[in-house]
């Protein structure tokens, strides 16, 4: 963790001096909405879907054809 620092550190300077001191409180509270949004549309479940629906990998392994194995392949006589 203490070579994180150094660069967390330098993040921080760069992002005060390209946005400012006046900027940096608004586009923190917008990241933070947005993430907060992202993560309540995720955890939701879309309309018209129920609440104990399968899971995505489970439904479609169910719909996904089985495959059937080829017979042996059959030798054919050598005629000579």
């Amino acid at each position: 963790m203490g070579g994180r620092f150094g660069e967390l550190l330098l993040l921080l300077i760069l992002a005060l001096v390209l946005f400012g001191g006046e900027r940096l409180p608004g586009i923190g509270k917008a990241l933070g909405s947005a993430l907060y949004e992202f993560k309540k549309a995720v955890n939701s479940t879309p309309e018209g879907q129920p609440q104990n629906a399968a899971q995505p990998a489970q439904a479609v392994a169910a719909m996904a054809p089985t495959r059937r194995r080829k017979a042996p392949a059959r030798r054919r006589k050598s005629s000579r």
